[in-house]
C-alpha cells in the first residue's frame, strides 16, 4: 500500500515551508491552497540570519540571493525631527561573522515564488487550488479532510497552515476571533526611480513618529521600493487586504519630517491591513493534527519575524516527523514542546517593539536615547536569542538568561 501523503491547508509561505521540508526528508505531501491560483500580495519582508540559516537546509539560498537586497544598515530616524536614533550594520563583517548569515529584504511574491518553484520540481509534493478546508476527521490511523463542494482528502496526518483565521485551528484551538491590534498598516511599492535621491538608499529605514512610523527599502535586486505605514487607529474592526484611504494617511501622519510626507505623497493607492495577533498558546496539536505559521501563532510585524517563524514551523517540524516515523501525535508533540516558547516570545516582543517605534514625548526620549547607546560593533547583540536560530534537529537552544 502506497504511503498515504501529509496533507497541508493552506498554501502562503508557511504552507510551502512545511510541504518542501517534508518532501525533503522523504515525505508525501498533498497541499490544498483555497485561492484559484498561487499567489502574495505585493510587499516587502526582512527575512533575519536565522532564515537564512533555514533557506541553506531546504537549499534555497541561491534562489533567495538571485532576488533579495542585502542592506548595509538598519536605520531608525526620529519622524518629527529627522534625527538618526540608532544604525545597526547589518551588512558588516562584524554582523555577518557573528551570526554566519546575511540580514535581507525580500518581496513577498519572490520569496513565495522561490517555494513554488522548489516544491514544483518535487515529485512528492502535489498541489491543489480552489479548495477551501471546512473540517476534519481524526480517524486515529489516518486523518480525513472535508472542503466545499464535498471533496475528501485522506492523508496521513493534518498540518493547518491556513493563517490567522484559520480553519482548523477553530477546532483545536478554539479561542475565537483574533485580537484586533488598534494598528492600521498601508503598503505600496512604487519604482526605485521614483523615489527622491537623497532619500534613496539600500537601507532599511525606519521614522517613528508619535502613535505611527513609516519604512521603506529596495526590493527585487533594487528595481522597486516598498513603504509600509502604520497608524493607531480604533476605526476598523479585524480583517485585512483593502484599499486604503490617502487623506486619512495624510492625517494620521501630518506634521511630521519633510521626507516621511514625500514618501507618502509618492503613492496614490495604498493596500490596508488592519494588524491582528491572538494571545501565545502551548498547545496547538491534537492527535494526528497541528499548526503552524500564523495558524498557530500570529503576530505583529513589528519584528519583522512571521513569515521567519513560519519557516522555522516547517524544518522544525520535518525534522520531527522524520525522528518519529509514523507516530505523528509523538512527532507533533515534540515540534510544539520546541517552538511554543520561542514564537510567544517573538509575539509578545513583537507588541512591546510596537510601543516602541510609536512612543511620544519623554518616552519617545527615553528610547532614542537607549537604543542610541547600542554599541555599533557589536551589531544585533540584542537579538541574539532571534538571529541565532534553529539547530539541526529543529531546535533553539535556550541560554541561561537568554
Amino acid at each position: 500500500m502506497a504511503e498515504r501523503p501529509i496533507i497541508v491547508a493552506g498554501g502562503g509561505i508557511g504552507g510551502f515551508a512545511a510541504a518542501l521540508a517534508l518532501s525533503r526528508k522523504g515525505r508525501a505531501v498533498t497541499l490544498l491552497e483555497q485561492a484559484p491560483d498561487f499567489g502574495e500580495v505585493g510587499a516587502g519582508i526582512q527575512i533575519g540570519p536565522n532564515a537564512f540559516k533555514m533557506f541553506e537546509v531546504l537549499g534555497l539560498t541561491g534562489a533567495i540571493l538571485d532576488v533579495a537586497v542585502l542592506p548595509g544598515f538598519l536605520v531608525m530616524r526620529d519622524g518629527l525631527t529627522g534625527a538618526e536614533i540608532v544604525r545597526m550594520p547589518v551588512g558588516s563583517r562584524a554582523f555577518r561573522a557573528r551570526y554566519g548569515y546575511p540580514y535581507g529584504v525580500i518581496y513577498r511574491p519572490d520569496l513565495h515564488n522561490a517555494f513554488i518553484d522548489a516544491c514544483t520540481a518535487e515529485p512528492l509534493v502535489t498541489t491543489h487550488t480552489s479548495v477551501t478546508v471546512t473540517g476534519f476527521e481524526d480517524a486515529g490511523e489516518g486523518v480525513r479532510v472535508f472542503t466545499e463542494g464535498g471533496a475528501t482528502y485522506q492523508g496521513a496526518a493534518l498540518i493547518g497552515a491556513d493563517g490567522l483565521w484559520s480553519k482548523v485551528r477553530e477546532t483545536i484551538v478554539g479561542d475565537g476571533a483574533p485580537r484586533v491590534s488598534g494598528h492600521i498598516a498601508y503598503r505600496a511599492v512604487l519604482k526605485t526611480a521614483e523615489v527622491p535621491e537623497h532619500i534613496r538608499q539600500d537601507n532599511v529605514v525606519l521614522w517613528a513618529g508619535p502613535k505611527t512610523h513609516l519604512v521603506h527599502y529596495p526590493l527585487h535586486r533594487g528595481d522597486i521600493y516598498n513603504l509600509a505605514a502604520v497608524f493607531h487607529s480604533d476605526r476598523y474592526e479585524e480583517g485585512w487586504d483593502s484599499y486604503g484611504d490617502p487623506e486619512e494617511l495624510r492625517k494620521r501622519f501630518s506634521g511630521e519630517h519633510a521626507d516621511v510626507l514625500t514618501m507618502l505623497e509618492k503613492i496614490e493607492s495604498w493596500r490596508m491591513w488592519v494588524l491582528c495577533d491572538r494571545e501565545p498558546v502551548r498547545d496547538w496539536s491534537r492527535g494526528r493534527v497541528t499548526l503552524l505559521g500564523d495558524a498557530a501563532h500570529p503576530m505583529l510585524q513589528y519584528l519583522a519575524q512571521g513569515a521567519c517563524m513560519a519557516i522555522e514551523d516547517g524544518v522544525c517540524l520535518a525534522a520531527r516527523v522524520e525522528a518519529n516515523g509514523e507516530d505523528f501525535e509523538a512527532a507533533f508533540e515534540e515540534y510544539q514542546g520546541l517552538r511554543y516558547l520561542r514564537t510567544a516570545r517573538v509575539q509578545l516582543t513583537a507588541r512591546m517593539f510596537g510601543d516602541i517605534y510609536h512612543a511620544a514625548g519623554a518616552t519617545a526620549d527615553l528610547r532614542n536615547a537607549m537604543l542610541g547607546a547600542i554599541d555599533p560593533t557589536k551589531p544585533g547583540e540584542g537579538m541574539a536569542w532571534l538571529y541565532e536560530g534553529l539547530d539541526a534537529t529543529g531546535a533553539q537552544q535556550m541560554k541561561a538568561g537568554a
